[in-house]
């Protein structure tokens, strides 16, 4: 997992292309003002969803994974608790192919938060349990990327 701010990306931090391009599109196309949905960005390759929803406790949220797509979190509005652990440390129960949806139960290793501008990136090995409050519940708007791999 990767976690920086877009106001460093630039300053020496090696990222691959991909994410880079993340990035850029991110700083350049306002997505702040975009509506919840999903927008191409190179096809099914790379894609941006656009997420707004409330923070709640972690005991009403779940753990995923990927196999297919790498994630980039970006925080546009609010501030996101994103707990993490590594699959392997995680009950992975069936994966779901057709959502590229790994579920898991156990508990957190670590976790981060991220303020506006804020990103994390999840490789397939990272597991992430997002939409948890930080303090108390609260509204959040980012953008999810999704790097074909």
């Amino acid at each position: 997992m990767i976690l920086g701010n877009v106001k460093y990306a630039g300053n020496g931090t090696e990222l691959t292309s991909q994410i880079g391009k993340c990035l850029s599109y991110a700083t350049e196309n306002g997505l702040l003002e975009r509506e919840p949905g999903s927008y191409e960005i190179e096809g099914k390759d790379l894609f941006v969803n656009i997420v707004s929803y409330e923070t709640t406790v972690p005991e009403k949220r779940f753990w995923e994974a990927h196999r297919q797509y790498l994630d980039v979190h970006l925080m546009l509005e609010g501030t996101e608790e994103i707990d993490l652990n590594f699959i392997d440390n995680l009950v992975q129960k069936d994966y779901v192919p057709d959502d590229d949806f790994l579920p898991l139960d156990g508990k957190k290793a670590s976790s981060v938060i991220l303020s506006p501008g804020d990103f994390l990136v999840c490789y397939p090995e990272d597991a992430h349990m997002t939409a948890v409050q930080v303090e108390k519940p609260g509204r959040i708007k980012k953008a999810i990327f999704k790097i074909k791999i």
